[in-house]
């Protein structure tokens, strides 16, 4: 893989500094910008061989920059990318695209007109378990699938500007249209505000899709503990994938035996742990999009992968207002 020495890194928070650690490792970061000084201090002191600034624009103007990871806060994505792209650079940036699809199209439309790599970071779609659990789809181990469902879940943090939607529920469903090979047509929701009016700290989402294979993804911050699991159900067996877990991946055979021909009757087998590749999802996301600096080569998770994860936000949102009205 060719290593390019010239990336630079947007934004230093809670997942920019795995960024970071990842880039330093792959060893291609040239700048890290960063608002907070207090921050850029800090991490001076551990790596002098960085450059640190707070100017965006200087990361921008700089030539020798040929590529950008922005891991900011989301509202603030649309015009970083478009910065970004109009100063020539190839974009990486942290999920979602944008807070609309418009924005995230007019996104698309710059890359493409500039020939530049647009890369979002939907990252369970490098994570060993999801492509084994892909894999396993493939092969036809679970049977017809039925439906999905999916649980991401902690105690915090809460925000004051961005529903739980927005920050959480893309990666469940990029993972389920990339599992499903499919948009859903039909999007439902509903969400609960308890602390900051508005801002939603608790989202449910029903998708179905046109071979009939059904999608739920709860989102939380407000639950009692951590918990990232998706379960896929077919009409075989039953995959679990945890990813809070050691196990990250189960598989639970079964099959229905009809007693008298009319009574169903459920045979559960013992379940059998996956094995699957010991890597850091993070870094074979980050090495995808170095990848495509040096090929050209659009990524798995392109621009255009992401407006049909837009698409469905903006529809479990119009679907969240309607249900708010309804009580009215």
């Amino acid at each position: 893989m060719a290593q390019y020495k010239y990336i630079a890194l947007i934004g230093l928070g809670r997942w920019g500094k795995n960024i970071l650690r990842n880039l330093i490792e792959i060893g291609v970061v040239h700048s890290v910008c960063e608002i907070n000084v207090d921050v850029i201090d800090y991490w001076k002191e551990k790596y002098s061989d960085i450059q640190f600034t707070n100017s965006f624009e200087k990361i921008i103007s700089d030539p020798k920059i040929e590529g950008i990871v922005i891991s900011t806060p989301s509202n603030t994505h649309y015009q970083l990318v478009k910065s970004a792209l109009q100063a020539g650079k190839d974009v990486f940036v942290e999920k979602p695209l944008a807070l609309n699809k418009d924005e995230g199209d007019e996104l698309v439309v710059l890359a493409e007109r500039n020939k530049l790599i647009l890369m979002v970071g939907h990252i369970l779609l490098y994570h060993p378990g999801v492509l084994k659990l892909k894999h396993l789809i493939s092969e036809g181990q679970l049977g017809k699938i039925q439906y999905i469902y999916s649980n991401r879940l902690n105690i915090g943090p809460l925000s004051y500007q961005e529903n739980i939607l927005w920050s959480y529920a893309p990666h469940d469903i990029s993972a389920m249209i990339f599992l499903v090979n499919d948009e859903p047509y039909k999007v439902q929701a509903n969400s609960v505000d308890y602390f900051t009016k508005g801002v939603y700290d608790s989202s449910w989402v029903s998708l179905e899709f046109p071979t009939g294979i059904k999608g739920f993804i709860f989102v939380s911050c407000l639950h009692p503990f951590k918990e990232q699991r998706l379960v896929v159900v077919g009409s075989r067996g039953m995959a679990v994938f945890d990813d809070v877990s050691n196990d990250k991946l189960k598989l639970y055979p079964y099959s229905v035996d009809w007693v008298d021909g009319k009574i169903p009757q459920i045979l559960k087998k013992d379940y059998q742990q996956i094995e699957i590749e010991n890597y850091e999802p993070l870094k074979l996301e980050l090495q995808s999009f170095i990848e495509c600096m040096h090929t050209r080569k659009s990524p798995i998770t392109n621009g255009l992968e992401s407006i049909k994860v837009l698409r469905i936000l903006e529809m479990a949102e119009k679907s969240i207002s309607q249900n708010h009205e309804s009580k009215l």
